[in-house]
C-alpha cells in the first residue's frame, strides 16, 4: 500500500513538472494582438511565429526523440526545463520580432524534449496495474498545461501590471520549482547509455504498430490543428469580428478547449479506446461545424461550443489514439513510437495554421477559416469511417 502511495505520489509529481512546461509553449496566446501593437505585425505573422514553435517541437522529436530511451528521462527533462526557461527569458527581453520567433523555438524545443519522455516517465513511475491511470495523468498534464498557458496570462494581461512581463517573469518562477521536484524524483531508466549513442530518427514504426497507427495518427492531427487555430488566430477574431478585447475572455475561450480535452481523455476509462476514436472524429467533425458557424454568423456562443465540443472530441480521440500506439509498441521503443504520434501531431499545429494565415490576406480570416474547416473535416470523416469499418484494429493493439 505504501509503495503504491509513493508511486501515485511520483506519477502526479511529474505530471505537474509536465503541465508547467507545457503551460508555457501556450503562454503568449492572449498576448500577440498586444504584441501586434508593439511591434506592428501582421495576421500572417502572427502564424508563422506560432508555428515556429511546432517545428523546434518536430526537429527536436526527429533529432532525439528516442534520446531518453537511452540516456534516461531526468536528464532529457532538465534539458527541457532549461529551453523553457530560456523561452522565458526571450520574450521578457523582446524588443523586437526576432525575439519573439527566438522564444517560441525555444519553447518548441522545450516540448520536444518533454512530450515523448514526460509521456513515458509519468506512466513508469506509477505503481504495477496503474497503466491506464498513468496514461490519463500524462495527456491531462498534456493538455491541462497548455491550458493553464492562456488562462494565467490573459488574467495577468488584463488585471495585473506588466502585461507582457509577468506572465513569463511567473512562469520561470514555476520552471525553477519544477527543476527542484524533478532532481528528487528517481530515474527509470535502468540501462542507460551515453549521449554518443543517440542518433537522429527518422519517422518510422515498428511493424507491429503500423496497422493500428494511420486514424490515431490523422486524428491527432486534426484535433492538433484544430487547437492551432485556436490558439493563433481566435484572439484576433474575437477582438475583430466580434469586439471582445478582453484578454482574460481571450485566454478563457482558448482554456475551455484544453481543459474540455482533458474531460473527453477521463472519459475514455469508461468508453473504452475502441468506442473512443470513432466518437472523438464525430465530435471532432462537429467542433469544426460550430467553428464554421461562428465564423459565418460572427456569434461567440458558437466559438466557446466549438471549443468545448471540439476539445472534448480532440480528447477522446487523443488519449485512444496514445493508449492504442503505446500498448502495440515495443518496451524499449515506446517513446520513440510516441514520439512519432507528436510529430504528427504537430505537424498538425503548424502546416494548417500557416496555411490559414497565407489566406487571411487574399480571402479575410472568415474564408480562410472556412477552406481550413473542410480540409480538415474531410481528414477526420476518412479517419471516422476507417475506424468504423475496421473497429478491431482500434483497441487491440494488434494487426486487424
Amino acid at each position: 500500500m505504501d509503495g503504491d502511495r509513493r508511486g501515485w505520489s511520483r506519477c502526479l509529481l511529474s505530471g505537474a513538472v509536465f503541465a508547467v512546461c507545457m503551460a508555457g509553449t501556450t503562454l503568449p496566446t492572449p498576448l500577440y494582438g498586444l504584441y501586434r501593437e508593439k511591434f506592428g505585425f501582421s495576421e500572417l505573422t502572427v502564424t508563422v511565429v506560432y508555428a515556429v514553435y511546432a517545428f523546434g517541437v518536430m526537429g527536436v522529436l526527429l533529432l532525439a526523440g528516442n534520446a531518453s530511451d537511452s540516456v534516461g528521462r531526468r536528464p532529457v527533462l532538465l534539458w527541457g526545463l532549461g529551453f523553457a526557461a530560456a523561452s522565458a527569458v526571450c520574450f521578457l527581453c523582446a524588443t523586437g520580432l526576432g525575439w519573439l520567433y527566438a522564444g517560441r523555438l525555444m519553447s518548441g524545443l522545450s516540448a520536444g524534449l518533454f512530450t515523448g519522455a514526460a509521456t513515458a516517465y509519468v506512466m513508469e513511475l506509477a505503481p504495477p496495474g496503474g497503466a491506464a491511470r498513468a496514461t490519463f495523468v500524462a495527456t491531462a498534464a498534456n493538455m491541462g498545461g497548455l491550458g493553464c498557458g492562456p488562462l494565467i496570462a490573459g488574467l495577468l494581461a488584463q488585471y495585473a501590471p506588466w502585461p507582457l512581463y509577468l506572465p513569463f517573469a511567473v512562469h520561470l518562477a514555476l520552471v525553477a520549482l519544477s527543476a527542484v521536484v524533478l532532481l528528487r524524483l528517481p530515474e527509470t531508466v535502468r540501462e542507460r547509455r551515453p549521449l554518443s549513442t543517440v542518433r537522429p530518427q527518422r519517422p518510422g514504426l515498428p511493424a507491429q504498430v503500423r496497422p493500428v497507427f494511420t486514424s490515431p495518427a490523422i486524428a491527432a492531427f486534426v484535433g492538433f490543428a484544430l487547437f492551432g487555430v485556436f490558439t493563433s488566430v481566435s484572439p484576433a477574431f474575437l477582438a475583430e469580428s466580434l469586439g471582445v478585447t478582453d484578454h482574460a475572455v481571450s485566454g478563457l475561450v482558448v482554456a475551455l478547449a484544453f481543459f474540455a480535452s482533458t474531460a473527453g481523455q477521463l472519459a475514455v476509462g469508461r468508453v473504452g479506446a475502441e468506442r473512443s476514436l470513432p466518437l472523438g472524429c464525430a465530435a471532432l467533425l462537429a467542433g469544426l461545424a460550430l467553428l464554421a458557424g461562428a465564423l459565418r454568423w460572427d456569434l461567440l456562443v458558437l466559438v466557446v461550443l466549438s471549443a468545448i465540443v471540439g476539445g472534448g472530441g480532440q480528447g477522446l480521440a487523443f488519449r485512444a489514439a496514445l493508449s492504442t500506439v503505446a500498448a502495440a509498441s515495443p518496451e524499449h521503443q515506446r517513446a520513440a513510437v510516441i514520439s512519432t504520434l507528436f510529430v504528427v501531431a504537430y505537424a498538425g499545429i503548424s502546416v494548417p495554421v500557416i496555411g490559414v494565415g497565407v489566406l487571411v490576406g487574399p480571402i479575410g480570416l472568415e474564408g480562410a477559416g472556412l477552406v481550413f474547416i473542410a480540409c480538415m473535416a474531410v481528414l477526420v470523416s476518412v479517419a471516422g469511417v476507417y475506424l468504423l469499418r475496421r473497429p478491431a484494429s482500434v483497441g487491440s493493439g494488434r494487426d486487424a
